[in-house]
């Protein structure tokens, strides 16, 4: 990157920043990216795993936002990565009678003519009487309910899955690279510096205009610039991982709570239970459970389930934070989740907000006001009709539905056709593919995002840290020293998160994590 220069520079290799890196590689401009870990080692990696339209929206009359996501959806089972997607369907149990019946009927059925205005491959949802449901959902004590579709997908691997594409396209990307400084002058090439965090090198690459797309870190980025803050307000959310025997069940589950709504989205051999919707002001790098958040997750869910899920039964639990547009109300769950594209005229033009599944619409409109900045005319964008690499046709194969046409890639020989440990589905071709194909240059970055061992084994994948870290080293040429270092640092990370877990608010939470070092630089955040 430091020998060229580029149209653009993307700040932030998680969805959005992976957006508009694809975006604007097949837009024809000279684009790289930046990330200072892992790619979607952020929020990206820690989301509800759903492309979804987000039905209580449909509450606030958000209909524009709503019929946008689900547009966005019906791509990503169509087109984009049909592979990386699985239809799920979810039940609404019902409990006051008639009139809630129509009333959330009502919302659902809407919620479809949305979606069938864009070639909607999803069943039509259906009412459920009480025996229905005692088949369907024998979990639930209910007097009926009503059932509808949405997808389930592994949001890891499709940022970097998003991110590889782009780089197919002619985009450049370094994961683990630390922006330091902005110098930019409209109308004339400036330059971004930035650190590689791997060989401590520092390096200046010159550009036309910055992306800034690091979600929690975008007031960071303005600052660099000398632009005012945007105030982008972090929003925690939290998840548990359960077996998926401790809810007897056929389908998804979705709540209403007090402040937003609670899923339980089936996850291969889990369910994931979530959300939890809080302000957050501590560190940004690592947020963490706490005991108050878990206990609320049970609480919610236990209302429904005759059986409850108790503490021992939590497999995993994993923590994120959305990187919301600060509005009138205090309660995160009320800010918006559109998104903003804000150019002051410097050259640095930064996305925030925003959804998940509403990746690709803030890429585009972020690389359409970078046009302004650019001696040419614009071009329209076109990632709608780009299949990522690997799309195939959505497949029960697990292979298959983690690396769709690409499977064929996987080294079986050799032993790599055995399990990483017993108690997940990962083979040890896998790890070495993680790190040959998909740019995993560090233990947690095949742990916690190429595979789920860290959430979906009971000890936060630990048992395989020794046989992944050996994997590594025999493709990155790792020493003794340095498999140890990595090892140390995964179970100070488990260590951490695991002490947060046990202590009561977020304050307390944050000091029991402090001391696990990152292992990219070595500082303890």
């Amino acid at each position: 990157m430091a020998d060229l220069e580029f149209d653009l520079v993307v700040v932030g290799g998680g969805i959005t920043g992976a957006g508009v890196a694809l975006d604007a590689a097949t837009r024809g401009l000279r684009v790289g990216l930046m990330e200072q870990r892992d790619y979607a080692s952020g929020t990206s990696s820690r989301s509800s795993k759903m492309f979804h339209g987000g039905l209580r929206y449909l509450e606030r009359l958000d209909l524009g936002l709503v019929r946008e996501a689900l547009r966005e959806r019906n791509l990503m089972l169509n087109t984009l990565c049909p592979h990386l997607v699985t239809p799920a369907s979810f039940v609404y149990p019902l409990r006051h009678g008639l009139v809630e019946r129509l009333y959330v009927g009502a919302g659902v059925l809407l919620y479809e003519l949305l979606a069938r205005l864009a070639d909607n491959p999803l069943p039509w949802h259906s009412h459920l009487g009480s025996r229905s449901m005692a088949t369907l959902v024998p979990a639930l004590s209910s007097t009926g309910g009503v059932r509808y579709w949405d997808s389930v997908v592994d949001d890891a691997r499709h940022t970097m899955t998003v991110v590889r594409t782009a780089a197919a396209h002619g985009a450049f990307v370094a994961n683990s690279t630390r922006i330091t400084g902005l110098d930019l002058e409209p109308g004339k090439p400036g330059s971004v510096s930035a650190v590689d965090l791997e060989t401590g090198r520092s390096v200046s690459v010159r550009t036309r205009a910055v992306i800034n797309a690091s979600g929690v870190w975008t007031d960071d980025i303005e600052s660099m610039a000398g632009d005012r803050r945007i105030d982008v307000q972090a929003s925690k959310g939290i998840h548990l991982l359960v077996p998926r025997d401790r809810i007897d069940s056929q389908t998804g589950i979705i709540l209403r709570t007090k402040a937003s709504v609670l899923f339980v989205i089936p996850w291969g051999d889990h369910w994931i239970v979530g959300t939890t919707d809080t302000p957050w002001s501590l560190r940004r790098a690592h947020p963490a459970a706490s005991r108050s958040d878990i206990d609320y997750l049970l609480t919610w869910v236990n209302s429904v389930l005759k059986e409850p899920i108790r503490a021992g039964d939590i497999v995993g639990v994993y923590a994120g934070l959305r990187p919301l547009l600060k509005g009138e109300s205090d309660q995160t769950s009320k800010l918006s989740r559109e998104h903003a594209v804000i150019d002051r005229g410097t050259g640095l033009i930064s996305v925030a907000g925003g959804k998940y599944t509403t990746y690709r619409v803030m890429a585009s409109d972020a690389v359409d006001a970078a046009f302004s900045y650019l001696d040419r005319p614009s071009v329209p964008a076109v990632t709608s009709s780009i299949p990522l690499v690997g799309a195939t046709p959505h497949s029960d194969d697990r292979l298959v539905g983690r690396y769709g046409s690409m499977t064929d890639q996987l080294s079986m020989g050799g032993g790599g056709d055995r399990k990483v440990v017993g108690d997940a589905p990962y083979l040890r071709a896998e790890l070495e593919y993680a790190v040959t194909h998909e740019g995993a240059l560090h233990l947690d970055d095949v742990l916690t995002r190429r595979t789920r061992l860290s959430i979906e084994t009971r000890d936060r994948g630990v048992a395989a840290a020794r046989v992944a870290a050996e994997i590594m080293a025999e493709v990155l040429a790792w020493d003794g020293d340095t498999v140890d270092r990595e090892i140390d640092h995964y179970e100070a990370r488990v260590a951490a998160e695991l002490d947060s877990q046990s202590q009561p608010d977020d304050h307390t939470a944050d000091a029991a994590r402090m001391g696990a070092p990152d292992v990219r630089t070595g500082v303890a955040e």
